[in-house]
């Protein structure tokens, strides 16, 4: 017969687990561990082994991806410059624009521009610039070495958040595979303890009920 049980309490998640991998190891001698429950142990020792290297490798993989982005933004940051534009003209009744510079794209129209390039020289372009900017209005733009703007160079801070993010999504993939196995596993575990037992109860039923006695089989003829 199955039992319940309340919920784990914290002060005995140790000891449980501690059970659990002394029976996957073969070490708990208990005669009422079956090979099933062996089976279990191995079963969450193997997913906790999994997550710990989920989590190593995302930690791993969130160090490396932040020390090459960020190589690659401090080499952005080293051949991009920063300079002030002077907005020359707005579209105030064009639509609204934005990239990945400008937030969004919410309050921002395009500007007619103009600002010193690298080489000293003037260049006129278009920019974004908030909707309430007038002409004459000084906006900081970014612009490489062709004096053409672009966006600006991702800050150490965001490095930093996009190499969090990346860890957590591949740890968070990874760890719910690993939960998703675990279920699977213990689910058909749980299934082969049923059969076993309504093959044990089979068996052992009539001669607990007596109807064995009673059988056919077990009758004397007269």
């Amino acid at each position: 017969m199955s039992s319940t049980s309340g919920p784990v309490r914290p002060a005995s998640l140790p000891r449980r687990a501690g059970r659990q991998l002394r029976q996957a190891l073969g070490s708990h001698r208990s005669p009422l561990v079956r090979p099933l429950d062996r089976s279990r142990g191995r079963a969450w020792c193997t997913a906790a082994l999994a997550i710990l290297l989920a989590l190593t490798a995302a930690v791993v993989g969130a160090l490396l991806g932040y020390r090459t982005v960020g190589r690659d933004a401090d080499a952005d940051l080293a051949r991009l410059r920063r300079v002030d534009a002077v907005v020359l003209s707005t579209d105030r009744h064009g639509a609204a624009v934005g990239s990945r510079s400008a937030g969004g794209y919410q309050g921002r129209v395009a500007a007619e521009a103009t600002w010193t390039a690298p080489d000293g020289q003037w260049r006129t372009g278009t920019i974004e610039v908030h909707r309430t900017a007038v002409v004459g209005t000084t906006v900081p733009v970014w612009v490489d070495e062709a004096g053409l703007v672009t966006d600006p160079p991702t800050t150490r801070a965001g490095v930093a958040i996009e190499a969090v993010c990346v860890g957590l999504a591949g740890f968070t993939v990874v760890g719910a595979g690993v939960v998703a196995a675990l279920a699977l596993r213990l689910r058909a575990l749980d299934r082969r303890a049923d059969l076993a037992w309504q093959r044990s109860w089979s068996r052992l039923e009539p001669l607990w009920s007596g109807r064995a006695s009673h059988s056919p089989d077990g009758a004397q003829g007269d």
